[in-house]
């Protein structure tokens, strides 16, 4: 058990290391990591699709919206919150919880759907017909979730491991936006 410890404790140092030297990249790769394998979730355990009959170009698609748009957005974001709002305190948790919903998870969330329905060679009308008939549903979801757990991350995580905390949530969040987002519809 204690050798298990030191490699535990030497692996988060590995972490702390590279996230220090380049956070975009690890917030990237660890974003898009966790975008792919709750792709892999919503298809083999919602979609009850085998392993065998996995879809991995739609997940290498998905997984590619966090290595290129969601890791580097978040860090940036966070880092636009702690410099303007403030980094410690209740009030300053609550007023990044409010501005974060009310500006970000918004916009965020118009632009992930339309990068999947891009991604998924959507037309123009179908890519508006989907975010007419998945936005506000999802946009709802979202504000069932991440306001609470904005408030813990904001409030207790430090700004380094802010978008790791969200990501491990978003785990699950992927996974439902994995199957919104490849659901067939009546538009199909």
């Amino acid at each position: 058990m204690q050798v298990f410890a030191m490699k535990a404790r030497g692996l988060v140092q590995f972490y702390q290391k590279l996230l220090k030297r380049r956070p975009y990249l690890v917030q990237a790769i660890q974003t898009g990591t966790l975008m792919a394998t709750g792709d892999i979730i919503s298809q083999t355990v919602i979609e009850r699709k085998s392993f065998k009959y996995i879809d991995y170009v739609r997940t290498l698609k998905f997984s590619s919206i966090g290595f290129i748009i969601g890791g580097p957005a978040l860090r940036v974001w966070y880092g636009l919150l702690n410099h303007y709002i403030g980094s410690s305190g209740k009030m300053v948790a609550i007023k990044k919880v409010f501005v974060d919903q009310v500006i970000f998870a918004p916009t965020f969330l118009l632009l992930l759907l339309s990068a999947v329905g891009a991604l998924q060679g959507k037309t123009w009308d179908n890519l508006k017909k989907d975010i007419d008939l998945n936005y506000l549903d999802v946009l709802k979801t979202n504000y069932y979730i991440w306001p609470w757990v904005q408030l813990l991350n904001f409030y207790y995580v430090p700004l380094q491991y802010q978008v790791l905390l969200v990501q491990m949530v978003a785990l699950f969040w992927n996974t439902y936006l994995s199957w919104k987002t490849n659901r067939k519809t009546l538009l199909d």
